[in-house]
């Protein structure tokens, strides 16, 4: 006889999608750790083994998965070292361990006897025969006469059996980094599904997950090499479900036309999520679900990871984005980091900001509360800070609250964003620094993070167009989010829901977003004959077709949401009203050399830096933009371009660049 080796076990978990089952591997360093566990004879007590980059715990002895973070099936697991091929689509599936055990043994005499053609029957009575090494085979059962459906062309079609899995195709995934450098929630916009092909915030993170996974061995393989970089986490904040299971989608069900069913399910699932945020009782609910999963996960990402050092950050996809906007603009920034905010209040209390704060009491005959108010040291930014929460902690009762808190907001909604109106005095642009970006916010008591956000990413976001609508003119240049310093606007050119940020800090002057430079370090082929188009029309400027120029620029502009629209179109009209000769426009860079020059000045937003950023569509897009607009409000999970700006800002926080500059970047 031959020698016998010991078959290699590999361990597996079973992934069923629409009831059909589908067995993928573990990598190669969670197969290890699970047959360590199961090797050191553990599976007595119940032991749990962490895979997935410690997303996904392995329950040993029920052969459970079960997500960490997030609510999903738990799906089975299985030492897998036996398979046979598939009928449906020639996968191969595991037998099941017992099966393989009985299988790997009579395999062991075979090879050991050398005796073959060995005949064995499986627990639903079907053969396999193992006629040598290479070549075994399984049989459908043989009908026995109480089995009259079993037709003949269903017994004869065997299947091939392989042992081990080195010998069936199967691509066995990359572990991931164990070292984790920083955390990023994602928040998702409206409805359950998040991209075009309707699937959920978790799969489309995981897509995101995995696309920064292979960016970081692309881009960051010196700082790889050196072990500074490990992987950054991203973990998705799902909140639609919990505003859905308030019983709001029963008494929607019941008010909903019958006509055009599946368009109005949709709506129902979906745009509904808008109005909700518009509306006090629902928008509580969704920023208190918001912000708690956040801590929530936050907290247990520390308890499982007690070693991790890096920073935080969070990102929104279109409503997500508002909702985290609103969030960071209510956080409360700590006194002690900030002089001059410390500096501010005090000289604001000295110069009898309480003495304000009775004024406005009188005006609301509640003379009778000016001790109180004097006793908790409330100044007039305090005031207005004031949640009833707090009024009700001071014993403050019903009556006088409603006046109070009646006052705060009638004042609040008055003001417009822009400090020139409030005089200089510090203390008047430090009382409206909180309120005014919440001008028109929904009043909700907006609950605080237990972290300070390094960076906060908005994806396809309609942030601009909200604080229109709201009522908010221009945003402060100086102001800045109290407790997070970073923040970069992506979108897609044809996103129907994104806007612009940066033209409501700098109004009076028109400048394109910043390009996304390509991840494999050029422009996308088409937009470089987009700006030769563009550098041509330049040169043709002194010509005789001069005249034109306006209108072939406009042509061949890269496209600018629509939040600019409505004061440059009135001044292009006014500029062709007057027949004005081109040549007195001072030399008009094209797109191109524009996105080169940061010196543009807009704010302290991002700490200085540029905020909007546009994608580079494809090339088969400018063809068609309605058609890819639906797309380009879903492609932001998949696309590199936005994964690698995301790393990049994240690791030049840490000091860590990209191994190579991209061309057009900052």
């Amino acid at each position: 006889g031959g020698r016998y080796e010991a078959v290699v076990p590999h361990w597996f978990w079973c992934k069923v999608t629409d009831t059909r089952e589908r067995w993928v591997p573990f990598s190669a360093q969670d197969s290890e750790r699970l047959e360590e566990a199961h090797g050191a004879g553990k599976e007595q007590e119940d032991v749990v083994v962490p895979t997935s980059g410690g997303r996904y715990d392995v329950h040993l002895r029920a052969r459970r998965r079960v997500a960490v973070y997030w609510e999903e099936e738990a799906s089975e697991v299985r030492r897998c070292t036996w398979f046979y091929k598939g009928d449906k689509d020639n996968k191969f599936i595991p037998y099941s361990e017992s099966f393989s055990e009985e299988l790997e043994e009579a395999y062991m005499i075979a090879v050991t006897l050398g005796e073959w053609k060995k005949k064995l029957e499986s627990p639903n009575r079907e053969v396999i025969i193992l006629h040598n090494p290479k070549l075994m085979v399984h049989y459908h059962p043989v009908a026995s006469s109480d089995d009259w459906v079993s037709t003949p062309t269903e017994q004869g079609r065997p299947r091939t059996v392989k042992r081990g899995v080195e010998n069936i195709a199967v691509e066995i995934p990359n572990g991931e980094p164990l070292q984790i450098d920083h955390l990023v929630f994602v928040v998702h916009g409206i409805g359950p599904a998040c991209d075009i092909r309707f699937r959920s915030i978790v799969q489309c993170v995981n897509d995101f997950r995995n696309v920064s996974l292979s960016m970081l061995q692309a881009h960051f393989k010196k700082a790889q090499e050196q072990q500074q970089v490990g992987r950054v986490e991203f973990l998705p904040v799902n909140w639609h479900s919990s505003l859905h299971s308030t019983g709001v989608d029963v008494d929607l069900e019941r008010i909903t036309l019958p006509s055009i069913n599946r368009l109005r399910h949709f709506i129902n699932d979906t745009i509904l999520d808008v109005f909700f945020y518009n509306s006090s009782t629902y928008c509580q609910t969704i920023v208190d679900t918001v912000a708690s999963e956040m801590n929530r996960l936050h907290r247990l990402f520390l308890q499982r990871n007690p070693q991790f050092k890096g920073g935080v950050s969070i990102a929104g996809h279109s409503l997500g984005s508002l909702i985290l906007f609103d969030l960071l603009t209510n956080q409360k920034a700590d006194p002690e980091e900030d002089e001059h905010c410390a500096q501010g209040s005090r000289t604001a209390s000295s110069r009898g900001g309480i003495e304000e704060v009775k004024e406005i009491l009188k005006k609301l005959e509640l003379s009778e509360y000016c001790d109180v108010f004097e006793k908790e040291k409330m100044d007039r930014q305090a005031l207005f800070l004031c949640t009833e929460k707090n009024l009700k902690e001071m014993g403050i009762p019903l009556g006088p609250r409603v006046k109070i808190l009646h006052y705060i907001s009638s004042k609040t909604e008055m003001k417009v964003w822009s400090p020139s109106q409030h005089g200089d005095s510090s203390e008047d642009v430090r009382n409206c620094q909180y309120r005014d970006v919440g001008l028109g916010q929904v009043s909700a008591n907006y609950p605080q993070l237990n972290y300070k956000p390094t960076i906060f990413f908005a994806f396809g976001s309609p942030i601009g167009m909200f604080l229109t609508v709201r009522g908010v003119k221009r945003i402060d240049p100086n102001y800045s989010l109290p407790t997070c310093k970073g923040f970069f606007n992506i979108y897609h050119p044809f996103d129907p829901v994104a806007y612009r940020i940066e033209p409501m800090i700098v109004p009076d002057l028109e400048f394109e977003p910043m390009l996304l430079p390509h991840h494999k370090g050029r422009k996308r082929m088409h937009l470089e004959l987009k700006e030769g188009l563009t550098r041509m029309s330049v040169d043709l400027k002194n010509n005789l077709l001069g005249s034109l120029r306006v209108a072939w620029q406009s042509f061949t502009r890269s496209p600018v949401p629509a939040l600019e629209a409505g004061s440059t179109e009135a001044e292009a009209e006014a500029e062709a009203g007057t027949e004005k000769q081109p040549d007195t426009k001072p030399e008009e860079a094209p797109a191109a050399v524009k996105e080169e020059s940061p010196l543009i000045n807009v704010g302290r937003l991002n700490g200085g830096n540029r905020i909007d950023y546009v994608l580079q569509e494809k090339p088969i897009e400018s063809f068609n933009e309605y058609l890819f607009a639906l797309q380009g409000h879903l492609c932001y999970w998949e696309s590199e371009d936005t994964v690698l700006l995301v790393l990049k800002e994240i690791y030049q926080t840490q000091g860590i660049t990209l191994d190579q500059p991209l061309p057009g970047s900052q």
